[in-house]
């Protein structure tokens, strides 16, 4: 199990680099996570079909050779509100429990939990679980279904990670270590230290102190790498990192506050021709060309998401862009909003006037739709021309429906796909389009590194930076 002392410390980093250094010894493994909280979510096989679990745990299961299934990921919290989330229970939204305080869900949840743990553990050799924020925070113990109660459930063997870059990573181990009961520190196998820049040496002899203190060694010493090319799992990638060339077109995706699976846009990062730029504030978009596009992604809460968009004046911008012909696309919640207007019967979303800029209506349904998607798309007129007659793969996780009621737009693809009569505004529901190699190589000419090769690469620097035996005698 890999625990952290804070969110961000690396927990899912490592967690994906276990599930391809164990498999590549020939062992069948399978991630887990009891309890996720992220709009990053995927769609996967569930029994008798389909349901989401976190992002996370999607490529964890890639990297460990496993189809991905929503026992990895049993209950997944989708934010739609600053103290709400919508609750996914075995890939399936659950009404009654999101509207359930969250204190008073553990005790219904934690069978789910222990009965997907037992069975991928009886199924597979290996399972490496992800815990969530630190495991130290004593003002959640009493209710704990994700960190020290998995842990002691599966008498896990549990590395602890730290972000070394912030400061103070010595006493993030120690003091994490000391919150917990001693059951819980004996589970402590190892201390790994994330992000650090320069020679491990002159760390010395503080990993020693801290063995001396706790009993537990300082196992890895893992270097500060921007450029893995592992999709964050909740918010956004380090666009400052990126190389791109002096001509670079700007694409600028619009981070409003309830954006969602903005981990399908990290193949962008690796495009040199591209210059990827997360919008908040008007004032970034000062130096958008005609040659620039913008985007607009997923979102948990579209009415609310369009309602930041005006209040920044970033609605006028995409309009203002669009008309002068530059290149927009909205994708899910993004699609909806481009649209005319927004109905809402039924009370899951909110009803709101659209942008305009494609002939559509929306209306949100108590049903979500959520599928694996095989497409082609038709012909297409401008920037998005290249796209025309592309096949590509996707999924679709929506709780609207949106049509033409005047009949005008451009479908492109059935219920999918529609196009602005100026060729500048494509909207989509597809989710992952630049995920797909064949997108990408229509759209730019070029092949990005697969996630495959991405999985490998994580592997080989537990390789280089753990000592040899150690990941073994975890297991033995």
């Amino acid at each position: 199990m890999v625990l952290g002392t804070t969110s961000g410390a690396g927990k899912s980093w490592l967690a994906t680099a276990l599930c391809r250094w164990y498999a590549r010894q020939g062992l069948k493994v399978a991630p887990f996570k009891a309890q996720n909280m992220s709009n990053h979510a995927r769609v996967v096989a569930t029994t008798g079909g389909v349901g989401e679990i976190g992002a996370a745990q999607y490529f964890q299961a890639l990297a460990a050779h496993a189809v991905p299934e929503v026992r990895m990921n049993p209950v997944l919290l989708k934010p739609e509100a600053n103290s709400g989330s919508q609750v996914v229970l075995l890939g399936q939204v659950n009404a009654e429990l999101t509207n359930i305080p969250w204190r008073d869900r553990s005790e219904t949840l934690w069978p789910f939990i222990t009965e997907s743990l037992d069975a991928l553990r009886a199924e597979n050799d290996v399972v490496v679980i992800e815990g969530a924020g630190s495991p130290a925070e004593i003002n959640l113990m009493d209710r704990d279904i994700v960190n020290l109660r998995v842990a002691q459930y599966a008498q896990a063997r549990c590395l602890l990670i730290t972000d070394i870059d912030r400061g103070g990573a010595f006493a993030h181990l120690y003091g994490t270590w000391s919150l917990l009961a001693k059951a819980d520190q004996a589970l402590i196998h190892g201390f790994v230290l994330n992000k650090f820049r320069g020679d491990a040496r002159l760390l010395s002899p503080a990993p020693e102190k801290l063995l001396t203190l706790t009993g537990v060694p300082t196992i890895a010493t893992l270097p500060y790498w921007r450029e893995h090319g592992l999709p964050e799992e909740d918010g956004l990638f380090d666009d400052r990192s990126q190389p791109f060339a002096q001509d670079a077109r700007m694409v600028a995706i619009i981070a409003y506050p309830y954006a969602s699976n903005l981990d399908e846009f990290e193949p962008l990062k690796k495009i040199p021709s591209l210059r990827v730029v997360w919008v908040r504030h008007l004032n970034q978009l000062s130096a958008l060309t005609k040659n620039d596009w913008l985007i607009l992604p997923g979102s948990k809460q579209t009415s609310a998401d369009l309602s930041w968009l005006q209040e920044q004046g970033l609605a006028q911008a995409v309009q203002t862009h669009a008309q002068q012909g530059g290149a927009v696309l909205g994708i899910c919640g993004g699609l909806q909003m481009l649209g005319q207007r927004m109905l809402d019967p039924h009370g899951v979303d909110g009803a709101a006037e659209g942008l305009g800029l494609l002939p559509l209506a929306t209306e949100f349904s108590k049903i979500k739709t959520v599928r694996h998607a095989e497409v082609q798309f038709a012909s297409l007129s401008g920037v998005w021309a290249a796209l025309s007659g592309v096949k590509c793969r996707g999924y679709e996780i929506h709780q609207g429906h949106t049509h033409s009621p005047s009949g005008q737009a451009h479908e492109i693809i059935k219920d999918l796909a529609w196009q602005s009569a100026s060729g500048a505004v494509l909207g989509l529901y597809l989710h992952g389009l630049f995920e797909d190699p064949s997108a990408l190589t229509a759209l730019f000419g070029i092949e990005v590194p697969t996630l495959d090769t991405v999985f490998e690469g994580l592997a080989d620097a537990l390789d280089r930076n753990i000592a040899p035996g150690f990941l073994k005698q975890l297991i033995a």
